[in-house]
């Protein structure tokens, strides 16, 4: 795999973690798969990049400045932002191929004592541990940057000017506290057209800039994105997002009803939308609105690359199902089992949705004042 330098790498943790003066372990998660079969070449590159950067941020820890650097490993949770094992396991070599391995190569080690311990935490994993150590964070007081899905094509997300980065962001999540809802209209096929209201109120936006200089936050790596979740109906009143939601998977267009911030039925007419409809049925909490999302790095000239972590941060995105990372209400606890839980994103990018289009963005605020932030998938406001 493509690979930082180790004064690259070391600038980098520097600019995304400015220092304070308790920092003293780093340590860096990393997933090992439960089956052979469940592996791929992508998966196999991360573990070792994991080990690559164990060497070369232990060679530096002076410079960070940290006093131990740590690699930890645990069997797969095999979804996306599910709940961590209640143990890892602390590796001084390569990570091995199958978790039954572990138990040899690694000393077991309770998570909460890793939490408890570090200051400082990577995690470059296959699935996404940005809800988890979220919560993890506030409760411990560590910071992490969390980067599933990590490849190659991601490390020049890793060099641009994040100072520019959190300037744009900033921007939207300025507006974004301040509104009441959002109005969004999409364009099928460049003729049919669908419109989504998002309810904002009673809630606040979080900023993905790239940087954690505050104690016991957790956010993705690569960064550069605005979000916020839609309220979801916990108060008196009911939720107002409601609408036609068009996203094109394999080809095909589905388009979810959303009543009251779920989605309560998909259509189209194909066979993934009649999957999803029964999907919907079978895990009602899949359907929640947990996110509307605006990425910034599509500005700067970065194209999708497969993978979630990057490409979400590329430009608008709506995501189901798991909120509570995020300061919402629904979590493991509304979901059947914790194999099912899980955030999705659907991102509307020309490359990831040829036949879906973003027309016009406006939010609205208080006092009927509004104002149109996006047109024809650009924004109107850098």
């Amino acid at each position: 795999m493509a690979n930082l330098t180790s004064r690259e790498l070391v600038d980098l943790v520097r600019s995304v973690f400015p220092h304070h003066q308790d920092d003293s372990i780093l340590s860096i998660l990393v997933d090992i798969p439960r089956q052979s079969s469940h592996d791929n070449p992508a998966w196999q590159e991360r573990r070792d990049l994991a080990f690559e950067w164990l060497r070369m941020l232990y060679d530096n820890r002076q410079e960070i400045p940290v006093d131990d650097v740590r690699l930890y490993a645990y069997p797969d949770v095999g979804s996306n932002n599910a709940d961590l094992p209640a143990e890892t396991y602390l590796c001084g070599t390569n990570p091995p191929d199958n978790s039954s391995a572990l138990g040899e190569l690694g000393l077991k080690v309770p998570f909460a004592d890793v939490f408890a311990e570090s200051q400082i935490i990577l995690a470059p994993t296959e699935y996404s541990t940005t809800a988890p150590l979220k919560l993890a964070a506030k409760q411990f007081g560590f910071r992490a940057a969390t980067m599933p899905g990590l490849s190659p094509s991601m490390i020049p997300a890793l060099r641009v000017d994040y100072g520019k980065v959190a300037r744009f962001v900033e921007a939207v999540k300025n507006r974004l506290d301040k509104a009441v809802g959002a109005a969004i209209l999409f364009r099928v096929d460049g003729r049919l057209e669908y419109r989504m209201h998002f309810d904002l109120r009673h809630r606040t936006a979080h900023s993905s800039t790239g940087r954690f200089p505050d104690l016991g936050t957790a956010g993705n790596l690569p960064s550069g994105e605005a979000y916020i979740v839609p309220y979801e109906g916990e108060k008196r009143d009911v939720s107002a997002t409601a609408g036609v939601l068009p996203v094109e998977i394999g080809g095909e267009v589905v388009l979810y009803k959303i009543h009251k911030n779920k989605a309560v039925s998909a259509d189209g007419g194909g066979p993934t939308a009649e999957s999803e409809n029964d999907y919907l049925k079978r895990e009602p909490a899949y359907g929640n609105m947990a996110e509307l999302g605006f990425g910034v790095l599509g500005d700067f000239g970065l194209r999708p690359c497969g993978e979630v972590l990057l490409d979400e941060k590329l430009g608008l995105h709506v995501a189901f199902g798991r909120s509570d990372h995020f300061g919402g209400m629904v979590g493991p606890k509304d979901f059947s089992s914790p194999a099912a839980v899980i955030h999705v994103d659907r991102i509307f990018v020309p490359e990831i949705q040829r036949r879906v289009a973003v027309a016009e963005v406006t939010l609205s605020f208080a006092r009927d004042q509004a104002e149109t932030i996006m047109k024809d998938g650009r924004y109107t406001i850098f």
